[in-house]
């Protein structure tokens, strides 16, 4: 009897959904971003509604938002850094740099949804983009730091071309990290 519930509101839910992604589009359309991000790659209509919803509330306003910095730890792209101590290792400083734990937990989870599709489906199609991929891996890059810093550029040029109201434009994509 449970299981038939269950299977009942699931039907309901599969009806709704159509109609609530049909309404998320259309409010979408009338933000002033949605031209600007619509032209970057791999930003189908879902991605840059997701982004328009989530920026009031995880990242600031491209015209508030001063450096990438600020926007990072919100689109959850931060990284954070594992602190090994030992009582021998506070008496003489370490050679290497602190491992890296993995992604930080102060996130939107919705926008490191967004900017890591975005990644995983840039590294499936040719383009500039998967060029910036694959030069990660040619210079020894583990493949999913390569994808994190694939997503951090996407989410770079994202910030920067809808600060400054410019359209997509694979040519002025650099090499080096923004």
């Amino acid at each position: 009897m449970r299981a038939a519930s269950l299977f009942a509101q699931l039907d309901v839910l599969l009806e709704l959904r159509p109609k609530a992604k049909a309404a998320m589009i259309a409010a979408a359309r009338r933000q002033p971003g949605w031209k600007i991000l619509r032209a970057i790659p791999f930003f189908g209509p879902v991605r840059v509604a997701q982004i328009l919803a989530c920026h009031a509330h995880a990242v600031p306003l491209p015209r508030q938002a001063k450096s990438l910095a600020v926007c990072r730890p919100g689109c959850g792209d931060a990284l954070r850094a594992a602190m090994r101590s030992s009582r021998a290792a506070c008496l003489r400083r370490r050679n290497r740099a602190p491992l890296t734990r993995g992604l930080n937990r102060n996130h939107n989870p919705i926008l490191k949804a967004v900017f890591k599709g975005a990644a995983n489906a840039a590294t499936a199609r040719p383009g500039p983009l998967r060029d910036d991929y694959e030069a990660s891996l040619a210079r020894g890059v583990k493949d999913d730091l390569a994808k994190v810093t694939l997503a951090r550029k996407i989410a770079a040029v994202t910030l920067r071309l809808w600060k400054k109201g410019e359209l997509w434009d694979p040519k002025k994509l650099t090499m080096q990290a923004i």
